[in-house]
């Protein structure tokens, strides 16, 4: 568990998966500087990807956020979002009949494909689910926190069915302090509540690493050694990329603070190769 400068450590791989928020970008938008380190990691070769448990917005609407807040060099294909292997198991899973999901309407877009319909929980009939095939925690807005999740709870006591996770993340930052409960947060509660267990997708699950390694490869030939997953978060970013054989750097610009960093590795078990303050070391 070396602490190291990013631009120091960076020249031992061809490439490099970050984290969004925490890493890039936090509470009150793009971290300075951020733009500056980027164009540095591509002119010296390496390849980047961003891995992102944000469900919400599919892989353009988030290069377009980027845009906003500063940041032009991103493009499509360089982000992969849990939604989008949210989505490809539904895809495969679910071909017909109707899905169920608590949040947004646009953030069910992105995660639900065009075929199937879908139906907010707030609008679901308990008495008649015949049709309805699966259930998806999409994101921590679009609805009501009491009405709605009581409702979510007895539709699931009701019914057998495919649950998925499309953001495990239990919460996000709102100031240097505070936190706000995210929706795989809210899962895990109605988890508890039922006694069930969830499908989750997303970091650390090992699936949105393989998927962006492949992609990696569709352009070029890397092998594990190679990438450096780098995150602010060590039940996520860190042991997700621990999991999947790929060096790992905690960076502490985000849900890791430098005055507790040390208390969480060892209370959590999960190892960091490298820790920096922020990617512009």
């Amino acid at each position: 568990m070396e602490r190291v400068s990013f631009s120091a450590v960076i020249k031992q791989f061809k490439a490099v998966f970050l984290d969004s928020y925490g890493v890039l970008k936090n509470h009150q938008g793009l971290i300075n500087g951020v733009q500056d380190t980027l164009q540095s990691i591509r002119n010296q070769g390496l390849a980047v990807r961003v891995l992102t448990n944000d469900a919400s917005r599919s892989q353009s609407q988030q290069v377009d956020v980027f845009k906003q807040l500063g940041l032009n060099t991103l493009v499509d294909d360089e982000v992969i979002t849990s939604g989008m292997m949210a989505r490809q198991f539904l895809e495969l899973k679910v071909q017909a009949g109707k899905i169920a999901y608590l949040g947004t309407e646009s953030s069910a877009e992105c995660i639900l494909h065009p075929g199937i319909e879908r139906v907010p929980v707030s609008e679901l009939d308990l008495d008649d689910l015949e049709h309805v095939k699966a259930f998806v925690f999409v994101d921590d807005e679009g609805f009501d926190w009491n009405r709605d999740i009581n409702k979510t709870v007895n539709f699931l006591r009701r019914k057998n069915l495919p649950v998925i996770v499309a953001n495990p993340d239990k919460y996000y930052p709102t100031s240097n302090n505070d936190v706000a409960v995210a929706i795989g947060g809210l899962s895990r509660l109605v988890e508890s509540v039922l006694n069930q267990k969830f499908m989750r997708f997303g970091k650390p699950d090992t699936q949105i690493f393989m998927y962006a390694f492949d992609n990696l490869n569709q352009y070029g030939t890397f092998e594990k050694q190679d990438i450096l997953m780098v995150g602010d978060t060590l039940n996520t970013d860190i042991l997700g990329g621990n999991k999947f054989g790929i060096k790992t750097l905690l960076v502490l610009s985000g849900n890791t603070r430098p005055d507790n960093v040390y208390m969480k590795i060892r209370s959590s078990g999960i190892i960091p190769d490298y820790i920096t303050d922020s990617i512009l070391t």
